[in-house]
């Protein structure tokens, strides 16, 4: 139910043979030495809880089939040399608390379907090379507190949206191309880092 082999020095590629452990629930390799792709057979462990690759050295795009990871309450992929675009089948993972995707070399949109993963309570994509604008359907994650999307390349204006998120304790928005102004909502964000941005907060 359980394999952690976090903080070796494994190497070489992630086993594709992975995908064949499917009471598996946890699966921990975070802190290695691991390159290569993220195998698309892990997609198929319907019973995975928790996924921690975080910290080596993998590279290419994250697998669309981690969208069929249904159960899933944490996936972290932090600190890796992951590239291409957040799928949007992740969307599809109801389920999930927490989702670090931060230094990588991920590219393109957030995608819109992040919007309905209605538990999620961190989302940290900062540290990225993604672009365009903020969607504003990540204003309906009525129960996130940490959203980090600083040193990327956004654009466009802070959806109004996101003052709605009445849990939010952390908000890190800076290294971006954003224009316009901080939307009233968000004035009352703990952590923040509304000082660097140098935009006005909006007129009442």
């Amino acid at each position: 139910q359980s394999l952690s082999l976090s903080g070796n020095q494994l190497s070489g590629a992630m086993p594709a043979e992975l995908g064949n452990l499917t009471n598996l629930q946890s699966l921990s390799l975070d802190g290695n030495r691991l390159t290569g792709a993220i195998p698309a057979e892990l997609g198929s462990l319907a019973n995975l809880q928790v996924l921690h690759i975080d910290g080596n050295r993998l590279t290419d795009a994250i697998p669309a089939e981690l969208g069929n990871l249904t159960n899933l309450q944490a996936l972290w992929l932090h600190y890796n040399r992951l590239t291409g675009t957040i799928p949007a089948e992740l969307g599809n993972l109801t389920n999930l608390q927490a989702l670090y995707l931060h230094y990588n070399r991920l590219t393109g949109a957030i995608p819109a379907e992040l919007g309905n993963i209605a538990n999620l309570q961190f989302l940290s994509l900062g540290r990225n090379q993604l672009s365009g604008a903020i969607p504003a359907e990540l204003g309906s994650l009525a129960n996130l507190q940490v959203l980090s999307l600083g040193r990327n390349q956004l654009s466009g204006v802070i959806p109004v949206e996101l003052g709605s998120l009445a849990n939010l304790q952390v908000l890190y928005l800076h290294g971006n191309q954003l224009m316009g102004c901080v939307p009233q909502g968000l004035n009352y964000v703990p952590e923040n880092d509304f000082q660097d941005l140098g935009l006005p907060f909006c007129e009442p």
